[in-house]
């Protein structure tokens, strides 16, 4: 069965088995039709294989839509997202599936302010698929232009953040093991963290896009990594996805620092120089409210998902914001996830501590977070999570996606799935044991509701 999977994150699917060019030309058709009858869409593409084959269906249908094509190459999704607002375009695309093998790519849709589409905005895209407008005539066609320079504008603003000593930073000549799964990483990482004085030892940092392990950075598939950070004696690890959008640390012990903590220390960081609100969504650690608190900031949580987050940081004027899977999210360059960012933060954050990484990891409050799934074929899920709303009715509730609910000693979220019957059950607790034991409490809640 063709896999094909379309949301507020844009439209993601295997090569010859759901991402067909008709498929591509059906989705390009309507976000032109969304952007209006003319203008500039920035287009990139993480390095993966199937990238020139997309790229070409992408920028044939924007040209025979009447749209000039900025193509910045391989590049970053946060690049596309920042050449969007710099460069004064009506729309960005970034060819991507982020963490999904090889086999997939995708089209990570944005708008005109260099953001992911809002769901209301994606709803009003989705709604133009069936009538789509004509196509332009000969001299009515847009034109390509390329525009390498991108890339390197959207590192020398980050090297530009506020708060960031690079003087100083490159006086610690931090030593960093760097993995970009041979992604869009392998083009600007490297750099960056040299222009901060780092010693980088470079692994799967070659541009081949063809990634040698499954790249989602999960422990799992970090194994490599890990043993080369304890091998190298590295102060830390900087893990990124094909992308570059998110972020994941090892310890110099050549451990996990856990991917909820990269966005907890970021939250401290920024927090301690300019105390304000903060947004993450509702899978989020709670170490993130326990920092906020001690440092004058107020949590706000959003749905699950990039665009959710930063409608709802607009919405607060949050001084930052992210995810607990390592999106780093911070506005005083863009609003987007950006493993560029976080990282320069964590390299400030680790110098301000003057510990090593292991130490930073322990100043973090410690919370553990349980993930399971449980098969509720042939039930309406809505019903099943309105019975554990009626069940847990006078607890803290939050019902903006899913079911949270929060309890002194933990929290837990429930979440249908869109795509298959299963109902996911996300539970944090202070110690792995009160985790595992709280996840699968819930599910044979649910269990007994089926």
């Amino acid at each position: 069965m063709p896999t094909l999977m379309v949301s507020v994150s844009g439209v993601r699917g295997i090569v010859g088995d759901g991402l067909e060019p008709e498929v591509l030309v059906k989705y390009i058709n309507a976000y032109a039709d969304f952007i209006g009858s003319k203008g500039k869409v920035v287009l990139g593409s993480d390095g993966r294989i199937s990238g020139g084959y997309v790229r070409n269906i992408v920028t044939g249908t924007l040209q025979a839509k009447g749209f000039d094509v900025i193509d910045i190459g391989i590049c970053p999704t946060p690049t596309v997202l920042y050449a969007v607002r710099k460069l004064g375009a009506d729309g960005g695309i970034q060819l991507s599936a982020s963490h999904n093998p090889n086999e997939w790519n995708a089209l990570k849709l944005l708008n005109d302010e260099g953001e992911f589409m809002t769901p209301e905005q994606n709803k009003v895209m989705l709604e133009k698929i069936e009538n789509p407008l004509p196509y332009k005539p000969w001299d009515k066609l847009g034109k390509v232009e390329f525009y390498s320079e991108a890339i390197r504008e959207h590192k020398e603003d980050v090297l530009k953040l506020p708060h960031i000593n690079i003087d100083a930073i490159k006086e610690r000549k931090f030593k960093v093991l760097l993995d970009c799964v041979n992604g869009a990483g392998s083009y600007i990482m490297p750099e960056l963290l040299k222009d901060f004085g780092c010693e980088v030892i470079e692994l799967n940092c070659e541009k081949t896009g063809i990634f040698p392990r499954l790249p989602e950075p999960i422990p799992e598939n970090l194994t490599e990594a890990m043993a080369a950070v304890k091998e190298h004696g590295a102060d830390l690890g900087v893990i990124v996805d094909p992308d570059v959008d998110r972020l994941v640390l090892i310890t110099d012990r050549g451990e996990p620092f856990v991917e909820e903590n990269t966005i907890s220390s970021a939250v401290r960081f920024v927090l301690s120089k300019n105390p304000g609100n903060v947004v993450v969504n509702l899978s989020t650690t709670r170490a993130v409210d326990d920092i906020a608190s001690e440092l004058g900031g107020k949590v706000f949580r959003s749905p699950v998902g990039e665009a959710n987050v930063v409608k709802l940081m607009k919405e607060v004027d949050a001084v930052i914001g992210g995810e607990g899977s390592g999106g780093v999210i911070y506005p005083a360059l863009h609003y987007g996830r950006d493993a560029l960012v976080g990282t320069v933060l964590i390299l400030q954050s680790l110098l301000d501590f003057g510990g090593t990484m292991t130490e930073l990891k322990a100043a973090i409050p410690e919370y553990h977070i349980t993930k399971k799934k449980v098969n509720i074929a042939g039930k309406n899920p809505d019903d099943v999570l309105a019975k554990m709303v009626e069940k847990y009715k006078d607890e803290k509730i939050n019902t903006d996606d899913g079911v949270r609910i929060d309890f002194d000693d933990h929290w837990v979220h429930f979440r249908k799935s869109n795509t298959e019957p299963i109902v996911r059950c996300i539970a944090e607790a202070k110690s792995p044991e009160k985790s595992e034991a709280a996840a699968n409490k819930y599910l044979e809640e649910i269990k007994a509701l089926l």
